[in-house]
């Protein structure tokens, strides 16, 4: 055989080993379905995760999938078409108060503010709680946590909702920005980037921090069944430490680099206002650096909805929270 030769089948065999290498390691990952409520920059941690390798690094592959709704999220987790279900623990505690036998258990928090900013269609404003008496809010959806966390601060500052103050929660979700820029409204609440756009333009202000202003609330969480919890903790385990590593990554890097990572997660959004909207996020400490849960903020999260009517017994943490993941996670770090 020539030398040209040689190298040739040198070259194929070194190719052909570079591939069933990438087969096995692919095959040795294992795959986790994962339902994200809605696709989100308030999310970061978790695309950083995503896109760092932080999943891989713990053996796992994520199928992700986005539910555009709580509602839906749950529905998919129980009827077991997913095994991790990312939203707010509200949906958790609504089919727990219905009886289910194998409910849904939050193990690990990624957000820990309500994600809302408050904004005034006069950039010139000089703003102050009081003004919005007499006026209309573009709110949310009533019995959503946004909607009842806007209510809680509206009451903190001894305004009442629908009486003092036109609040405006018959719009999807995905509308409520375009009616606002079309008129609708004096003030809007609502999750970055959407409220930096509008500031960019020139068209509004943002004045105030829902999140900051209603305090710590378990706002986002990743739940399981609780059957599949205590049969494959060790999933768990590897899927909690792979969102620690995007936690702590966010935690100690700047809104410039934590917008770059996340970036191909949110292709239509300009690079500065994704800048921006992580520097927003950052500055009212909305993403914990540890994913325990705390017990302190469920409590709140559940009398912020008591106070709008939504809930009207309170549900042990230890009935739907589960530390153990997260506890052994902190422990082995």
């Amino acid at each position: 055989m020539s030398r040209k030769a040689w190298i040739e089948l040198i070259i194929c065999v070194a190719v052909v080993a570079l591939l069933l290498g990438s087969m096995a390691s692919a095959e040795e990952l294992q795959t986790v379905r994962l339902s994200e409520v809605v696709r989100s920059v308030f999310y970061a941690p978790q695309y950083v995760a995503l896109a760092k390798g932080f999943f891989e690094e713990q053996g796992l592959q994520i199928d992700l999938s986005t539910a555009w709704g709580a509602d839906k999220g749950a529905a998919a987790l129980i009827s077991g078409s997913v095994d991790v279900g990312f939203f707010g623990p509200e949906a958790a505690i609504y089919i727990y108060q219905q009886g289910a036998v194998d409910h849904i258990v939050g193990f690990a928090q990624l957000t820990e503010r309500d994600g809302s900013f408050f904004l005034t269609r006069d950039p010139e404003e000089n703003f102050e709680w009081d003004n919005v008496r007499g006026k209309t809010i573009v709110g949310a959806r009533i019995g959503g946590v946004p909607q009842m966390a806007l209510e809680w601060v509206l009451k903190q500052k001894g305004i009442r909702p629908f009486e003092d103050v036109e609040i405006m929660t018959s719009l999807a979700f995905e509308a409520a920005v375009g009616a606002f820029e079309a008129g609708l409204g004096d003030y809007i609440a609502q999750f970055e980037p959407a409220l930096s756009e509008i500031e960019a333009r020139g068209t509004g202000k943002i004045v105030a921090s829902i999140g900051a202003e209603a305090g710590p609330i378990t706002y986002t969480v990743y739940h399981a069944r609780k059957s599949m919890l205590e049969k494959n903790p060790d999933l768990f385990i590897r899927f909690t430490k792979a969102i620690h590593q995007g936690q702590l990554w966010v935690f100690s890097h700047s809104p410039e680099e934590v917008a770059q990572v996340i970036s191909p997660f949110f292709p239509l959004i300009d690079h500065e206002i994704l800048v921006r909207s992580m520097n927003h996020y950052q500055s009212i400490n909305a993403w914990p650096p540890t994913p325990v849960i705390s017990e302190t903020s469920f409590m709140h999260l559940q009398e912020v909805m008591m106070e709008a009517g939504e809930l009207h017994s309170v549900v042990p943490f230890e009935a739907l929270m589960d530390n153990s993941i997260a506890g052994q996670v902190m422990e082995t770090k």
